[in-house]
This record gives C-alpha cells, structure tokens and sequence, in this order.
C-alpha cells in the first residue's frame, strides 16, 4: 500500500469518518435505493414503494455495516420533487446513516436539501452532486443554503482522460468558468468528495479508477467512485449474463476492489440489495491495507476498522 506527501483530509459526516490514508479508515460503502426500475418503488413519480422491503434493505445494509466495521451510507435517487422528499423522510427515520440526494434533475436534488434544512438533516446529508451541468439557478440556491458536503464530479464529456478531469476540477469547462472545486468553495461546501466518474469500460473506465490516486495525491480529499457502472455497462458482460448470472454478479462485486486498491475512500457500489456480497470483500480489502499500513508505515487503523473487527 501507500501513503502521501500531500495531507488526506478526513471529514465527519453525521459520525461517518470519511477520507485519510488506505488503511487509516475504513472504506465508506453506499447503496443506492428507489433508483430507476428499482421493483419495490410502485409509483416513481408520487413516490409510493414498498415500505417493508425497503425498510428490510436499509436494515440489512446497517447490519453487514456492524458485522465488518465498514460504515454506510444510502443514496435515494428520485424522479420528482414529491418523491424526494418522501424517500428522504422514510429513510431518515429507520437508519442513523447520512444520505446522497441524488436526482437527473437539478431540481429534484434542490428539493431534497430544503427538505433536508426545514427538517433539521442538513449534517446527514450529502448534495449528488456539483458537475459541469450546474445552472446559474443551481448554483445559487447553493449559495444561499451554504450546505457543507457534497459530491465534486469529475466527469469531462469532451476529455475522459487525467487531465481532462483535472481540468473539469482545477479550472472549468464550458459553460462553467471556474473549476468545481474553486465553485465548491464558493458555496461553503466544506467537506468535499470527489467522485471520479466512472464511464463505460472501453470509455475511460480504466482512468475513472487511476484517478482516485492521482486525485488524493494533488487534492488530499475524500475520493471514491461508483465503479459497478463499468460492468454494468459491459456489453459482453450484459450478453453472458442471460446464460451466466454468476459471472455477471461476480465482476460486479469484484470491481470494487479496483478502485478500493488504488485508495478509494467511498464506493457507490449500485443497489443496496447487493450489500451481503459487498461488505465482505471491501472489508477484505480494508484489512489488506490496514495490515500493510501498520506494518510499514505505523498507522494505526480507527477502532472497529474490519482489521481489529474480524482478525
């Protein structure tokens, strides 16, 4: 493993320690629910879902959290305003883990961080996320909210290498004249985490990933990915799926530990449901680094980190 000149910041988000050197903390896992297609959600647009399953997946998610000693978080993904704001209510009332608000419409997202400050969430919550479609009206409602945390994309339509992320970060792309981290800045964002942007594999999958090392190494904040994007959107994967499904689950799963190798802090690791195969292998991961970081290095893992949970 590694550690790095420049400073790893570590931010306390609602008792969650997210960021520092591989094998310091251990690696933050979010599951994602009432995501597009997701069958327990009967009615997208007003919101209206199974409460019991869902209630069962968070549960489960928070119970393979205190099993390994990885902490948690939920993504909720909504496709309307109403939606938002019954998801977020429900799930803040089940689990103690802070949540992504995370919408394809900017309002949607806006929506839930009002919902979030008249509701008393605010320190729970995770803005997903400031990108280069950022609109004027996006940005100052930011503004206005000041909130602290929120996720930093790194995603360059027109350039999907290295340095094409760092421009999208350090100086802009159109239509955005500065860089998402001199924005972030401006809107009191604090606590940011950059989410590399993993694209399609033969897209800039492989960089998305690189990127985490070279992200930590310049910036020193909390970086992580969604990777499970990559093989989900594998077209040779997606064929052998109809007559293998266990490869497919198995590459799923396993990409994780790509990203969690080249030092991610936080996984988006798809549907909450997969969380019984995915604890287990980051908190594999985690003990590697961990091992190797204490050895080497003489860093000492957090207390409850899978390395002093499960050895």
């Amino acid at each position: 493993m590694f550690v790095f000149e420049k400073e790893q910041y570590i931010y306390d988000i609602a008792g969650v320690r997210v960021g520092g050197t591989p094998g310091e903390n251990p690696t933050v896992l979010i599951g994602t629910i009432f995501y597009g297609g997701h069958k327990i959600v009967s009615d997208s647009t007003n919101g209206e879902f199974d409460r019991d399953a869902a209630e069962k997946l968070v549960n489960e998610q928070d119970i393979m959290s205190d099993t390994t000693g990885n902490p948690c978080m939920v993504q909720i993904v909504a496709e309307s305003s109403k939606a938002m704001t019954k998801y977020m209510g429900f799930v803040s009332e089940i689990t103690d883990a802070p949540i992504l608000i995370d919408a394809t419409d900017y309002k949607v997202r806006l929506a839930g961080l009002k919902f979030a400050e008249e509701i008393g969430l605010l320190d729970r919550v995770i803005y997903n996320s400031l990108n280069i479609s950022a609109t004027t009206e996006e940005i100052n409602t930011l503004h206005e909210i000041q909130h602290e945390c929120a996720i930093v994309l790194a995603f360059n339509p027109q350039d999907t290498s290295i340095a094409g992320k760092r421009q999208v970060l350090d100086t802009g792309v159109p239509p955005l004249k500065k860089g998402l981290l001199s924005i972030a800045d401006d809107l009191g964002i604090t606590k940011p985490l950059i989410d590399t942007a993993t694209t399609a594999m033969g897209a800039g999958a492989g960089t998305s990933a690189s990127f985490i090392l070279i992200s930590k190494t310049i910036y020193g904040h909390p970086t992580g990915s969604g990777v499970h994007n990559a093989p989900a959107s594998w077209t040779w994967l997606r064929k052998l799926k109809k007559s293998n499904r266990e490869a497919y689950v198995t590459c799923d799963i396993a990409s994780n530990l790509i990203v969690q190798t080249m030092g991610a802090d936080f996984i988006l690791y798809g549907p909450i449901s997969n969380a019984s195969r995915v604890f287990p292998v980051v908190a594999m991961g985690d003990i590697f680094a961990a091992e190797s970081a204490k050895t080497e290095f003489g860093i000492e893992p957090l207390e409850g980190h899978p390395f002093k949970k499960l050895l």
